[in-house]
């Protein structure tokens, strides 16, 4: 069952009244600040977050896994079930596939699946941190960084066939992460290890296609927890360098220690040419997962701040970013989990948008930091959510796409088609 456009419309339309209102009211505000609406509406229209194929499903954790029922079982479920989310939100243009979880079985059936519900193919990403069924080699040791040879080619010709099966789809991207790391003091020479990883990467760059981009994510711990060999954005930012011109810096939220400063990171990877992307998520502690912006949406507000004065004021011709979301759910609707991170980007993006970026710069030159930090705020206070509602109605979405996603009993129908104890490909 897909959503239809006249069943967006007709729900809108019940809600129409209330929404004008809001949208008067905050319009009225926002052109008293001296705030340029439509301009920003139009940002927020063009924002596009690609779904990874792997949160379509319930996640779990090491210790357990509570399926909700009618998740996808291959990747046509999964590029129907973004369908679904981009119908609502006219937010979600994209996916990103994990192989070998998501190998096609005919790339062009796929893409003209993909075609008619508006998606586009977003960064492949590559999987050494599991055996596969039949894999000759293992990973258990490490992948891209293992002592032997012939398990490191085995890790760089697998990445090499993630490329040609991004090709096949029409991505343009391809994202490593790596498990490789030691538990334990003296398991690794780390020195030699980071050496070893940087000869694989170099390898796979250069198999990329020449209008494609390497990214290459950092995780401080887990599941090695003495070390892991890409640590962190500085290691990442090293090992990019060394590949080329086209190797950047992914980051991602959760991967960080509690309470790094990750929005100077993204200032820093932008002055220097190298931020390549962003997969957005939201941990408590560590890399947890959790829906965006649940639990610090002022840093995430930060970190758009970064974000949008860095792209403005371009010295490093940073290419456009890459926006993920990467996220895994055990106790709610995967679905209605990811709408709602669509709409803590948006937002966080929105408010950041709000910034009187010339103001903020005057009270930085003064030294004004109480004034700098009334312009964050009220930016961040702003309640933008009709702002967001607008955005979505004129780019053919649905007002309240949760709503309408349990109006509609969207869940209940997967579950019929699909049944109640069915697994997502790859968890």
């Amino acid at each position: 069952m897909s959503i239809t456009k006249e069943q967006i419309d007709n729900a809108n339309q019940g809600m129409m009244a209330q929404h004008e209102t809001e949208f008067q009211v905050l319009q009225s505000r926002l052109v008293e600040k001296g705030l340029p609406v439509d301009h920003i509406i139009d940002q927020l229209q063009h924002f596009q977050v690609a779904i990874p194929s792997w949160a379509l499903g319930a996640g779990g954790t090491r210790f357990g896994r509570f399926s909700i029922g009618g998740e996808p079982r291959n990747l046509s479920e999964k590029i129907h079930d973004v369908g679904l989310i981009h119908a609502l939100t006219q937010s979600a243009g994209s996916i990103s596939l994990h192989i070998p979880w998501d190998i096609p079985e005919d790339a062009t059936t796929i893409r003209t699946l993909a075609d008619s519900h508006g998606i586009l193919f977003d960064a492949v990403n590559s999987n050494t941190f599991q055996d596969q069924i039949n894999q000759t080699l293992s990973y258990k040791f490490g992948s891209l960084c293992h002592t032997d040879a012939s398990i490191r080619a085995q890790a760089v010709n697998h990445c090499k066939e993630v490329i040609d099966i991004g090709q096949a789809l029409g991505s343009k991207s391809l994202t490593v992460w790596l498990a490789d790391g030691s538990a334990f003091p003296g398991q690794l020479n780390f020195r030699e290890a980071l050496e070893r990883t940087l000869g694989s990467l170099k390898e796979i760059y250069q198999y990329l296609p020449s209008d494609w981009r390497l990214f290459i994510e950092y995780k401080p711990y887990e599941p090695n927890f003495y070390s892991t060999v890409i640590q962190d954005w500085g290691t990442s930012h090293l090992l990019a360098s060394e590949c080329g011109e086209r190797a950047y810096t992914l980051v991602d939220l959760g991967h960080h220690l509690p309470n790094t400063n990750i929005e100077q990171i993204v200032s820093t990877l932008i002055w220097r040419g190298k931020l390549g992307g962003f997969h957005f998520n939201d941990s408590k502690y560590g890399d947890d997962d959790l829906t965006v912006g649940s639990i610090k949406p002022y840093q995430l507000f930060l970190i758009f701040n970064e974000l949008v004065e860095g792209m403005a004021n371009n010295k490093s011709n940073n290419p456009p970013l890459a926006w993920m979301i990467d996220a895994s759910h055990n106790l709610k609707d995967p679905l209605e989990d990811l709408m709602q991170s669509l709409e803590a980007i948006r937002l966080a993006y929105a408010q950041a948008l709000m910034v009187d970026q010339q103001r903020l710069q005057e009270a930085r030159s003064t030294n004004d930091v109480t004034m700098a930090q009334e312009i964050l705020q009220d930016a961040y206070r702003s309640d933008l959510r009709p702002l967001i509602r607008e955005a979505r109605r004129r780019s053919g979405g649905a007002l309240h796409p949760i709503a309408q996603y349990r109006r509609l009993g969207m869940r209940e129908v997967l579950r019929e088609q699909r049944g109640l104890n069915t697994v997502a490909t790859g968890l």
